[in-house]
């Protein structure tokens, strides 16, 4: 590559595109400090207001007088948060559980299994990632009241009711049925040398060579289950099983005005998915990024 002389450096074309390239530059970082700032202000307003009166909650204030952490205390006690939390930590284990087996065993099928009609079925179950959920909450609603007719467990206002529609994901499928085809044959055929079959090369090697994705489907599967609102208030009918969001719900219709509460309740319900966000976004942006390079 040639190199610039000192007379170029000082041309008034080289001058212009410098311009143009610092103008462009400011603008690119310009757009992005924008939209970080649009971001993170509603989430800055709502941890600010958690710690205010409700006085100053009300009015147009951004930064408390005095940080009030009874607020957390007063939230996650007229809330009833404690059993709330509880029910929404059996709930996400159970379906986390349900569908990481379901999702690893179909994806694994799908990937390196060859049965007729694998690649029809597979596109017929990928297509229906078109249907808006809202589209099946009454169907759902019906064959879960039907199997608690039919079988010796109760359905609904019941853990089954709330983890078991949820454990096939046919995103899950895809993205581990990506990184799964991605596999060498070469491995395989080893393995099969050693006397492996199908689930033990699964678990030894497959399974190692995918953490990516796994904990991918685990932080997506985590945050569904935690935020679910509108299907545990239709299967539900007591507190019993309710998950926290219909907690925070409930929380909001009682304390009516009482914004800071509201705040500090909602900050309680998404510390467990920060956490869990903060130790994965390494697997998580890497699986995204890889999820579409072969299949």
């Amino acid at each position: 590559m040639a190199e610039i002389s000192p007379a170029e450096r000082r041309s008034p074309q080289h001058l212009v595109e410098i311009s143009a390239r610092v103008v462009k530059n400011v603008s690119i970082y310009a757009f992005l400090i924008l939209g970080v700032v649009i971001s993170i202000t509603p989430f800055v307003w709502m941890i600010l207001t958690s710690f205010m009166t409700l006085g100053e909650a009300q009015g147009i204030r951004w930064i408390p007088s005095e940080l009030h952490f009874e607020n957390y205390t007063n939230a996650w006690r007229e809330a009833n948060f404690s059993e709330y939390f509880l029910n929404s930590v059996v709930i996400t284990v159970i379906t986390l559980s349900g569908e990481l087996s379901f999702s690893i065993l179909s994806a694994y099928a799908f990937a390196r299994i060859k049965f007729p009609g694998r690649d029809a079925i597979f596109g017929l179950l990928l297509s229906t990632i078109m249907i808006p959920a809202m589209v099946n909450i009454i169907p759902n609603f019906l064959t879960v009241t039907w199997l608690g007719r039919i079988g010796p467990i109760k359905w609904i206002n019941n853990w089954p009711a709330l983890t078991v529609p949820f454990m096939g994901s046919i995103f899950a499928i895809f993205l581990l049925r990506q990184f799964f085809a991605q596999i060498p044959d070469e491995l395989y055929d080893a393995a099969r040398i050693d006397g492996a079959g199908h689930l033990r090369f699964l678990w030894t090697v497959v399974l190692p060579l995918s953490k990516a994705p796994v904990m991918v489907i685990m932080v997506l599967s985590f945050i569904g289950s935690w935020n679910a609102l509108a299907w545990p208030l239709l299967v539900t009918n007591s507190p019993d099983w309710r998950p926290i969001a219909v907690g925070l719900y409930n929380f909001v219709e009682e304390a009516g005005q009482q914004l800071n509460l509201m705040m500090a309740g909602a900050f309680i319900t998404i510390i467990p998915i920060l956490l869990l966000y903060f130790f994965t976004q390494k697997q998580f942006t890497e699986s995204i990024a890889r999820s579409g390079l072969k299949g």
